[in-house]
């Protein structure tokens, strides 16, 4: 049974946050994010946690003193996140490198990591502490790009938290510059990947040209007031192991066998999710799923470019279908919407952007997922080994929150391998999910599991 963490209060003291400039000086130059990444559905920060245990080798080592320095050296390879973000004609997002530096904190905590249980996932308690949101600080524009909080625990491990404005880099850039870091953190004198800028290969084309359907940004009315209600919101966490994929894949035909465990699990929890929040029958529903488009191009993106690669392509369903239809209904439109992503498609919302004033993807009836078990979060080492859990902080975040989750890797007290989701709903509405969810697993008598592996939190956000 994992241990229901959310129970768990401590005291965070942190020192003052500090502004950390790159160690060396770097050049002062505007520099234009691509058509990507300065559209509406980005602008805003992404809380990232990692949690590391205590090395004995290592304890005459301050990981906060350690990261500080490694930090400073790392902003001269990455300087544009030292910079900060201006608008110009046209909505057009440009990070002006100023070198102003990015937000450092130091902090203690009154815990030990074996107090947060063994089930390290998402909802953390006191997350506010741990990525504390220093006023003035959360901006798009003239703000900080990144802050990042160390707390040294009791056990002698720390927590890294870090908050990035999610118009500069996705997942797998992110990773890179924190790969970086780590890198830097254990003595490297420059990073194994070097940062490649090159927003201009995603600039739209001139003229712009959109060739592609794109249903993710149709203008929506939300006629019935189905946008979800953020007053009294339920986190909770659901682990997906062996066990749990063998039990969903029952209700996969034989003629989508090749389809991947991504598609099989977001078909499952769009269509239990739709039935928990009991729309309109003839309403539609979408499932928006992050597709990284990074090899899609060709050639593909350099290594080392960090700026947003991804498309937001979306399948559409009445709340009817889902419902009553058999899980490959689902299945089948979650395939072909992933499928259609390529080189073309990027140009085309890129173009879009341009011609349609950088719009914000449609949230209404919308469930967005974002696959990071690839990613490598978890195998950031500053020195002290991989993470314990690396990855998002926490579901339903973004632009609008309760929309979104995260596919985030994760062992249990098992020793199982498998998936966690983060899942955010309307607190009368997670009941019926986790048994939707649960009657699905029923049939090999693991009705329960899901229950035995979530983590609980009530908030009002």
């Amino acid at each position: 049974m994992a241990v229901n963490n959310t129970t768990l209060t401590f005291t965070v003291r942190r020192r003052s946050p500090e502004l950390i400039a790159p160690a060396k000086p770097t050049p002062r130059e505007l520099k234009p994010l691509s058509d990507i990444d300065d559209q509406e559905g980005l602008r805003f920060h992404i809380p990232v946690i990692q949690f590391y245990r205590h090395d004995p080798k290592l304890k005459n080592r301050d990981p906060a003193s350690v990261i500080r320095e490694a930090l400073a050296n790392v902003l001269v390879f990455y300087y544009p996140f030292a910079g900060r973000l201006r608008e110009g004609p046209a909505r057009k997002l440009m990070v002006d490198c100023s070198g102003e530096g990015v937000v450092f904190i130091e902090a203690q905590a009154d815990v030990t990591l074996e107090e947060f249980g063994d089930a390290l996932q998402p909802p953390f308690p006191c997350l506010e502490e741990l990525i504390y949101d220093v006023p003035g600080s959360g901006g798009v524009l003239d703000s900080p790009l990144l802050l990042i909080q160390v707390t040294r625990l009791l056990c002698g491990g720390f927590i890294f938290g870090l908050r990035l404005n999610h118009s500069m880099s996705d997942a797998p850039g992110l990773v890179q510059f924190m790969t970086a870091l780590g890198e830097m953190a254990q003595g490297a004198s420059k990073p194994s990947t070097l940062p490649v800028w090159q927003r201009d290969l995603l600039f739209a084309r001139n003229p712009p040209h959109v060739t592609c359907t794109h249903h993710e940004y149709d203008e929506v009315e939300d006629t019935k007031g189905t946008i979800i209600p953020l007053d009294d919101m339920a986190h909770r966490s659901f682990f997906f192991g062996p066990a749990e994929m063998l039990a969903l894949r029952k209700f996969v035909p034989s003629y989508l066998k090749k389809c991947s465990t991504f598609e099989v699990l977001t078909a499952c929890l769009w269509r239990c999710r739709t039935i928990a929040l009991q729309p309109d029958p003839e309403e539609e529903m979408r499932i928006i799923c992050i597709v990284n488009a990074r090899a899609k191009f060709n050639p593909p993106l350099p290594v080392g470019y960090y700026g947003n690669g991804f498309a937001f392509p979306v399948a559409i369903s009445t709340a009817k279908d889902l419902s009553t239809k058999p899980l490959a209904h689902a299945l089948e439109l979650v395939m072909k919407a992933k499928n259609d992503v390529n080189e073309e498609y990027m140009r085309s919302v890129a173009d879009l952007m341009v011609t349609k004033g950088r719009p914000h993807f449609t949230v209404v009836r919308s469930y967005l997922v974002s696959d990071v078990t690839r990613a490598g979060f978890d195998l950031v080492d500053f020195g002290w080994g991989k993470a314990a859990y690396g990855g998002p902080a926490k579901g339903g975040v973004g632009a609008i929150p309760g929309v979104a989750s995260f596919y985030i890797p994760f062992t249990n007290h098992k020793g199982e391998s498998g998936i966690v989701v983060p899942i955010c709903l309307p607190t009368a509405s997670m009941e019926t999910f986790v048994n939707e969810l649960n009657n699905m697993l029923a049939q090999d008598n693991k009705s329960q599991v899901l229950q035995e592996h979530s983590s609980y939190v009530l908030s009002r956000l």
